[in-house]
């Protein structure tokens, strides 16, 4: 027996955890398939250099060294998962972007159900292959073409269909995880990836305090409590909520009359979790990967000194994820939460908000309500994620690249929506068990 006043502590959690067989068994499934994705990492593409290329990852080029962390290594370490689930979440993006343009897709998601989610899926799928292919074959036709032992036609053929091959695996492996596992399976691989690069910037910072002085150690930790509060702001986003009061209507069921119920309509603060950030940095690495071959030296240097992370022009670089990740943040809001849809549904259910008079007004005064919380919530996350890397660029700290607070942001986001899942799966577990009792 529980008691409700007493809080749950982390022991009879775990221990849930290991009695519920249906979440035991979606636990296994989890991490099982996360192994074999850290398995598949390590597999080698054959006939290429992988050291001189692991090097040139890791010194020249910033676009290479940011697919290799959401990528786990993969890339530096040229494996068959080596594209991981980008290709996935590149789609992802095209598909949500062509949703809020194309009518009868925006059907399919709204209207259609299960069945017109299904199909999404599926388009996204089918633009997430097309996708690997680009990719695989750019990468096997010019980014290795310095590093291949034997290159040609053959080379470029085997190392994209194997690129291929294995984005496919992972995507799949995602979607597993997503309907049989514990979370979102494509924010699972990227957390995974990130905690996989975790090992190697802590040493990169170690060094850096080895080899400086006892300045050096008052900039590390500097950086280590600014890391810290921002951990606390990720919560506070993520936590964050506006519950608009509700009162439901007085109802007559037979011959009882059952008073008005008041409640509330929880607005999240980021409505979007972690996906504005990923997506914004998805975008912006495209000018990267362009410029690393483009004939226009103009070009080039301009996304190099402007469009980069860690470089001096890096403000111009923040104030585009900034705007990017609110306009993400905005998009995300408005696929999940439509006012009109949801002033419809408290009409029918007899519901109202007090001083607001139902449909229009309802639908508009939560727009409104919706607004402001999209425009808190995603400047707040703009700054966890510029304020963070202009301090430890100013501290001169380089070990994470200017991708410390965006790698946070994911983290802490990622195993705030998980830990809840697995909450919501204990709360089940436990009401099945007393409703057979």
């Amino acid at each position: 027996m529980m008691n409700r006043d007493k809080p749950q502590s982390a022991q009879d959690t775990f221990m849930q955890m290991a009695q519920a067989a249906g979440l035991r068994g979606r636990l296994l499934v989890t991490v099982g398939i996360l192994m074999l994705i850290r398995m598949g990492i390590h597999i080698p593409i054959p006939n290429i250099d992988r050291l001189a290329f692991a090097d040139a990852v890791a010194k020249n080029s910033q676009i290479l060294s940011f697919l290799d962390i959401f990528s786990g290594g993969g890339l530096s370490a040229l494996g068959i998962f080596a594209l991981g689930i980008l290709p996935y979440i590149n789609a992802s993006i095209i598909i949500q972007l062509l949703t809020a343009a194309i009518p009868s897709l925006e059907n399919l998601q709204k209207n259609e159900g299960e069945a017109g989610r299904r199909k999404l899926s599926q388009y996204t799928r089918y633009v997430s292959f097309g996708w690997a292919i680009l990719q695989s074959v750019f990468i096997a036709g010019f980014w290795l073409k310095p590093y291949a032992y034997n290159f040609g036609p053959l080379f470029v053929a085997q190392t994209a269909i194997a690129l291929v091959a294995g984005s496919m695996f992972v995507m799949w492996a995602s979607e597993v995880i997503t309907e049989r596992g514990i979370g979102n399976g494509a924010s699972l691989l990227i957390f995974l990836n990130i905690v996989a690069s975790l090992p190697k910037t802590l040493g990169d910072t170690i060094s850096f305090v080895e080899t400086g002085n006892r300045e050096a150690v008052g900039r590390v930790i500097v950086l280590v409590l600014l890391f810290l509060l921002t951990t606390v702001g990720i919560v506070f986003v993520q936590e964050g909520m506006r519950r608009i009061p509700i009162i439901s209507a007085r109802r007559q069921v037979g011959r009882r009359v059952l008073a008005e119920q008041r409640s509330f309509l929880p607005l999240r603060l980021n409505q979007g979790g972690v996906m504005p950030i990923i997506f914004a940095q998805a975008i912006l690495s495209l000018p990267q990967f362009v410029s690393q071959f483009s004939k226009n030296q103009d070009v080039a240097n301009f996304v190099a000194n402007y469009l980069s992370p860690g470089r001096s022009g890096s403000w111009f670089y923040s104030l585009v994820q900034l705007v990017a990740i609110v306009f993400f943040s905005y998009f995300y809001s408005s696929l999940i939460v439509n006012p009109v849809d949801v002033s419809q549904n408290l009409k029918k259910m007899g519901a109202s908000i007090p001083g607001i008079r139902p449909g229009k007004t309802t639908s508009e005064y939560i727009e409104r309500v919706l607004n402001r919380l999209t425009l808190l919530g995603a400047v707040f996350l703009g700054l966890i994620a510029i304020i963070p890397t202009g301090i430890e660029q100013a501290l001169g700290i380089p070990t994470f690249r200017g991708l410390g607070a965006t790698s946070l942001l994911i983290l802490v986001g990622v195993a705030i929506d998980t830990s809840k899942q697995i909450q919501t799966y204990l709360i089940s577990q436990r009401y099945e068990g007393m409703v057979k009792q």
